[in-house]
């Protein structure tokens, strides 16, 4: 018995601070946020009385809601496409023999070291699509007003105010942020591959394109699952971003469950806030654990 207490006993020692904190302040919170979504605690008055899964119900059957998850789906579609183009490219660009790698490299990898709050007051300006009253007339400012001073006046848009496509105008900012991250994924991707697969593909007459097709983009493909996994999860928490551009979290049109969860929390609605919680915790967990499994079960081979 003393043989194990030396044995274990620092080891215990050592990680037992950092077991009670995540178990009090992720674990007991989960399961006290997951309490009060099972009650009828719609205001700011504690309530005991449970009354099951009847919020679940009663949010899957609301339209705004409903319309969350679309403006939701359309978010992550967007976010995660721009994010995997962009940072594809760029990688591909660096992987290329030239001087300056480096000093791109960090460039592109800027954006991810601004908190989405900063960004997100940069990009509230920069998407704005609000007049301002000159002397000389009304003028355009941000995107609306460069657009316009090289002659693209077409372009211009409502941008995030636009009531069908708003929500696609707030992936532009997490594009921006995340594609350098998604950039060196990649670039690690194509730093992997042997040069002795590529030099044996030309050998046998692959043509650039064949190349990529057969060799690399398939030797890429753990690297594409990592980036879809981490960018779907995220786009599931851009609420600081979207808070900081959309001045009203109760705007309709760029309304994401992580936001109409703030404004039931804010209205002391606390039952439907805590069961948006749980919901957007199980989303991500259908994204993560998934992931989690694959990888493991790779290490093991």
């Amino acid at each position: 018995m003393l043989k194990r207490v030396k044995h274990w006993g620092p080891g215990v020692l050592l990680l037992a601070p950092t077991m009670i904190l995540v178990g009090i302040f992720v674990y007991w919170l989960i399961i006290e946020n997951f309490r009060v979504s099972l009650t009828n605690q719609h205001t700011a008055k504690p309530s005991n009385k449970y009354v099951g899964f009847e919020n679940y119900s009663n949010l899957l059957a609301d339209p705004n809601f409903q319309h969350s998850l679309w403006n939701l789906l359309i978010l992550t579609i967007v976010f995660l496409g721009g994010t995997l183009i962009f940072g594809f490219l760029w990688a591909w660009i660096l992987e290329q023999p030239a001087k300056g790698e480096g000093f791109f490299r960090s460039v592109y990898l800027f954006p991810m070291s601004i908190s989405f709050i900063a960004s997100g007051v940069v990009w509230r300006w920069l998407l704005s699509s609000l007049q301002t009253t000159q002397p000389g007339g009304e003028r355009t400012t941000g995107l609306n007003r460069l657009l316009d001073s090289v002659g693209l006046g077409a372009l211009q848009n409502d941008w995030w105010s636009d009531p069908t496509w708003g929500i696609a105008a707030i992936a532009v900012p997490a594009i921006w942020q995340l594609s350098g991250y998604v950039m060196a994924l990649f670039l690690a991707g194509f730093r992997g591959i042997p040069d002795e697969l590529r030099e044996a593909a030309r050998i046998d007459g692959c043509t650039e394109w064949k190349l990529y097709r057969h060799v690399i983009f398939p030797q890429l493909s753990p690297v594409m699952l990592s980036a879809v996994i981490i960018i779907g999860h995220m786009s599931l928490k851009l609420f600081d971003l979207i808070r900081a551009i959309v001045p009203d979290a109760n705007t309709y049109d760029v309304q994401v469950p992580a936001t109409l969860m703030w404004v039931k929390y804010i209205g002391s609605d606390y039952a439907d806030a805590a069961a948006i919680g749980t919901i957007l915790l199980v989303l991500v967990a259908l994204v993560v654990i998934p992931y989690l499994m694959y990888t493991s079960r790779a290490e093991k081979r």
